[in-house]
């Protein structure tokens, strides 16, 4: 044990550690180059977080403060408080001990400090409870030009028996304001990512998913708190945060009597308490997490930079585009019908064509949804030549091939679900449960691990010619049960399975980093960045209407980046919605994103299939401004105006695309005026509408006009039906 009476204060000065003399509190400070987080050691070895906001230039008189401990039965602002001493709120960390004690109190060690990177810097703060040998490592790093700071924490056990782990988020953080406005997201299959406001009332909110699989359809373990007044997007201050976590999760928002709120994030306790053995240590996933002072174009901004640098696959890659089969035949398919579909494609100057479900099984051919599920070979009579033979053809035509795959699941109907009945997650003694007529394998089991692994490799194996994966979950877990994990680890399967996902996405990307693959789970049940840090793209909803995906993809880009959104123009009627709406309406939603097209090309007429390949020419000269600029929202499509826009400006600002979307009916009533933040006042912008198809809906089409007089006065378009909308390609050559 290490003398708690001795604080040792390390601080990093050109690569060498120095030790100073305790002062009666000290602080420990990290900064971004617009953020400062603060912690503060009290004079009873208490680790505090009593900042985080804008750059402080001089925190020391916060060393004069005394208002973090109103009440000696009490300590406000812990940094990561824990259950027992004078805690009394919901606990970053609980325990039971080995001789029952439900008691922890952390005192802090020390804290190293270490120079990652000209833009990362990383502290770890060392905590040690004052009985046990129970320590705690707080690891936070920064991110300086993105202003953005990653968490996590290690707990470890160094007593001479296992402890068992309740609560063990990753993410703790004391605020203090007037009022608090909580941004969260919700929705259900084929309606994710529903935007709602809520201001914050004594007592306890939480956000959670106990499902296991398919985690992010109804919640996103993501969140915008507005201090003061709702959220703006131009103007308040905002914290944000973002859990990397794809399994069950939990983000808590405690408003106590003292009108303090304190947020918690991690991995869900529900039915998951870990026991934790000797000399072991558990690892939290990450935190991701943001301020700002300019409302929530900046948190938004701040995440996409992250994400881009750091918290997905292959940042770099520009994003292709896509045609998706399953909207265009579903499950009826042979070789002629997606040889002509890829003609077709390549024509339209597509780039990867992806061939989606009903491709394999034979005992039990995929001809529906029934049947064949885990059973990875190619189906002899819809495509008695193989794989190779389609995937070669996509190549000679100029494009690149893909597939659809669903590892992790199995039907009953099915080979290896005949061969393995030991690989289904199952509760010993209860009926299976099914959705979609499926099972889940137990990726807890090493063995299945390894038939997840070797699946993709069989079906790279298929063809040289398949360069992207479609990876779906098109269930989450019911009646769980593991007859690989003891009787007295049931809990332990919330948290193992998940790990088994990463486990073999880890050997996935370490062999085969190029192949280009998405993380689908019945449309947006992967929105995590815990699965982007395997995945190059995730896919939003299985709800391809332009008019529902205004809503879905707003909101998922508050938090995620444009690059990562699979946005497809999809055939009318909608199969979800029943709506018909106009192509070129379609077609500018899905620019917003990473486009792609998800219908059969044949039944384009001949207008609509030149509008298509116009536009598709278009996003290719102008994608990299969407998948690697900024983010300025305009209007949003919750507004009672009935207009969502939305611009992308390149960082250097001399190209932007305008995106403006009529919701709803306008009627006689004059033209709104869009101001254009994000532009470069200096500059004179060259204005030209694309994906036109009559007379231009914009006076200014063809006009150069200052950033100044866009940002501050505006445009004004003439679009007032349903479904009208434009897009506007902005230059300056300054």
């Amino acid at each position: 044990m290490i003398n708690k009476h001795i604080l040792l204060f390390f601080l990093t000065l050109n690569g060498v550690i120095l030790y100073t003399a305790p002062a009666q509190s000290s602080l420990i400070i990290l900064n971004t180059d617009q953020l400062s987080l603060i912690f503060q050691v009290n004079e009873d070895g208490k680790l505090l977080l009593p900042y985080f906001g804008q750059l402080l230039s001089d925190p020391a008189p916060m060393l004069s403060r005394n208002v973090y401990q109103h009440l000696d039965y009490s300590v406000n602002h812990e940094a990561f408080p824990v259950g027992g001493g004078k805690n009394f709120r919901e606990p970053a960390l609980l325990i039971t001990h080995s001789d029952g004690d439900l008691n922890t109190e952390l005192e802090y060690v020390k804290h190293e400090r270490t120079t990652i990177d000209d833009n990362s810097e990383e502290i770890i703060i060392y905590l040690e409870d004052t009985k046990f040998s129970i320590g705690v490592k707080l690891f936070y790093k920064s991110f300086k030009r993105e202003d953005v700071f990653v968490t996590y924490t290690e707990i470890i056990n160094d007593e001479q028996k296992e402890i068992t782990l309740h609560n063990y988020y990753s993410f703790y953080l004391p605020v203090y304001s007037n009022r608090y406005y909580l941004t969260h997201f919700h929705g259900s299959a084929a309606n994710e990512m529903s935007v709602k406001e809520t201001l914050l009332t004594p007592g306890m909110k939480s956000i959670q998913s106990r499902k296991g699989i398919r985690t992010t359809h109804t919640e996103n373990p993501s969140f915008l708190l507005s201090l003061e007044t709702p959220l703006q997007e131009n103007s308040g201050e905002v914290i944000a945060g973002a859990l990397a976590w794809s399994g069950n999760y939990k983000l808590n928002f405690e408003l106590d009597e003292f009108n303090s709120l304190y947020i918690s994030a991690g991995i869900n306790p529900y039915a998951s308490e870990y026991h934790l053995s000797a000399g072991g240590t558990f690892t939290t996933p990450e935190m991701i997490f943001t301020f700002s002072s300019n409302g929530a174009g900046d948190i938004s901004r701040n995440f996409h930079d992250w994400a881009r640098r750091s918290g997905m696959h292959n940042p770099e890659m520009i994003r292709p585009i896509v045609l998706n089969s399953w909207e265009g035949v579903y499950f009826s398919f042979d070789e002629p019908t997606l040889k002509k579909m890829i003609d077709d494609a390549s024509r339209l100057g597509i780039e990867i064509f992806v061939l989606d479900d009903g491709w394999f099984g034979n005992n039990y051919p995929r001809d529906n949804a029934k049947m064949g599920l885990g059973d990875w070979q190619v189906n002899k009579k819809k495509l008695p030549n193989g794989i190779g033979t389609v995937a070669d053809y996509a190549v000679e035509k100029g494009m690149k091939f893909g597939i659809w795959i669903e590892p992790e699941m199995v039907n009953p109907e099915s080979d290896l679900a005949k061969k393995h009945p030991d690989w289904i997650v199952k509760a010993d003694g209860r009926d299976i449960p099914t959705i979609r007529n499926q099972w889940l394998l137990d990726l807890t089991k090493p063995e299945v691990q390894d038939f997840v692994f070797q699946t993709f490799e069989d079906v790279l194996s298929l063809s040289k010619n398949i360069s992207y994966i479609k990876w779906d979950a098109n269930r989450h877990v019911q009646s769980v049960g593991s007859d690989y994990l003891p009787d007295d680890r049931q809990s332990h399967f919330w948290v193992e399975y998940t790990r088994g996902l990463y486990d073999v996405y880890e050997r996935i990307r370490k062999k085969y980093p190029n192949i280009i693959v998405q993380a689908c789970s019945s449309g947006g049940g992967r929105v995590d960045y815990g699965a982007l840090k395997f995945n190059d793209e995730f896919w939003v909803s299985d709800n391809t209407d332009a008019y529902s995906r205004a809503f879905m993809q707003y909101a998922t880009n508050l938090i995620y980046p444009a690059i990562a959104t699979g946005a497809h123009v999809s055939h009318v009627p909608n199969r979800h919605t029943r709506r018909i709406i106009p192509l070129k309406f379609r077609i500018d939603m899905a620019m917003t994103g990473r486009m792609g097209y998800e219908l059969q090309p044949k039944d384009l007429g001949e207008e609509d299939f030149n509008l298509s390949k116009e536009s598709i020419k278009n996003y290719k000269e102008h994608r990299d401004i969407i998948q690697e600029g900024d983010l300025f929202r305009i209007t949003s499509p919750y507004d009672s105006s009935g207009y969502y826009s939305l611009m992308y400006v390149s960082k250097d600002k001399k190209r932007a695309l305008f995106f403006v979307f009529c919701m709803k009916y306008q009627g006689f009533t004059i033209n709104p005026e869009f101001r254009l933040n994000g532009l470069d006042a200096s500059k004179e912008y060259l204005i030209k509408e694309i994906n036109r198809e009559k007379v231009s809906s914009f006076w200014g089409n063809g006009m150069i006009i200052n950033g100044d007089y866009l940002a501050k006065v505006g445009i004004n378009p003439d679009l007032r039906t349903s479904y009208d909308s434009m897009v506007l390609y902005l230059e300056s050559k300054q």
